[in-house]
């Protein structure tokens, strides 16, 4: 499925992704609720299936740049765990296979004190943080994957 122009689908269906996210993330009944977690769902899923791309992408881009990641990569979802629901993904890295292989995804956990405001980055062996995860040793994450909107 290569083609010159796959790069720009695989965009739309992230960005299209994002804004129903977004227009979910002020839901208050069940079923918006429920919608929210599907949408949550869908763009795990959607990050999952272009990862290889997108983590080859980053590899080239650092290497160039004289700053490659000297270990294993890959690219996974980040799932935010607090208010709103949105899409991202993130580069990990770490010095074992078996580290990135346990990785399934990224938490995003955020919080404030006074004027500070901080978000942690959290490597994870779960894609449902409401379920249960673990954070994984030994990974860290090496880029972060935005989509302009």
């Amino acid at each position: 499925m290569k083609d010159k122009h796959g790069g720009m689908k695989w965009t739309a269906l992230i960005c299209a992704a994002a804004i129903l996210s977004a227009t979910a993330a002020g839901a208050s009944s069940l079923g918006d609720i429920l919608k929210k977690g599907a949408l949550g769902a869908a763009g795990a899923w959607l990050v999952t299936a272009i990862s290889p791309q997108m983590n080859d992408f980053i590899n080239r881009l650092t290497f160039n740049r004289g700053v490659g990641y000297e270990g294993y990569t890959k690219v996974v979802p980040i799932v935010s765990l607090g208010d709103g629901t949105r899409i991202g993904a993130a580069q990990v890295g770490a010095a074992t296979q078996s580290a990135i292989d346990s990785t399934k995804a990224v938490a995003q956990l955020e919080g404030e004190f006074s004027s500070l405001r901080a978000t942690a980055l959290i490597p994870i062996d779960s894609t449902n943080p409401l379920q249960r995860f673990r954070r994984v040793k030994g990974v860290g994450v090496t880029a972060i994957i935005n989509v302009r909107l």
